[in-house]
């Protein structure tokens, strides 16, 4: 299966899927608007603004699985990552990224790039995974890896030529 078939629902309630963004390279996250490393919406949205033309998309995740850091409804968490974050990129209803419920998109993600000592399990919010342009999963991020310390691997994803 290709990361591009995984069915999704848009935070708005729409089933889609990721094949809209074959071809692009892509940071997948799972957010939480309430965590402490909520301010990386900012450095998150920098990173989709700047790319977006070159082919290049964030996805934000919403999940509560940590602390219950996340809203409970959809619409109030986009409402909260507009108006507190000012993110515009897309983001996909709230799941579970691990555990027996996680979604299959995480459970993916999770299995292809593994975190610390070879886990399969996320540790907090804000992992970030970046997904070549052919749907490859690259690398997992660890929470504390800021958008900007992920900048120049994402440019280079963009124009091997220029690096």
């Amino acid at each position: 299966m290709s990361i591009y078939d995984f069915e999704v629902t848009t935070i708005r309630g729409e089933k889609t899927t990721l094949a809209p963004y074959q071809g692009q390279v892509l940071l997948i996250v799972n957010t939480a608007t309430k965590c402490g490393f909520a301010p990386q919406f900012k450095g998150l949205q920098k990173l989709h603004d700047t790319y977006r033309d070159k082919g290049f998309a964030v996805l934000g995740f919403p999940s509560s699985q940590f602390l219950d850091q996340e809203l409970h409804d959809n619409a109030d968490i986009a409402q909260s990552c507009e108006l507190n974050h000012g993110v515009s990129f897309p983001l996909y209803a709230k799941i579970d990224v691990n555990g027996s419920g996680a979604h299959p998109l995480f459970q993916y993600l999770s299995s292809e790039a593994r975190g610390l000592l070879g886990s399969k399990a996320i540790k907090w919010n804000f992992t970030k995974f970046l997904v070549d342009r052919n749907g490859r999963v690259l690398k997992r991020f660890a929470p504390t890896d800021t958008p900007e310390m992920i900048e120049s691997r994402i440019a280079e994803l963009l124009d091997p030529a220029a690096v």
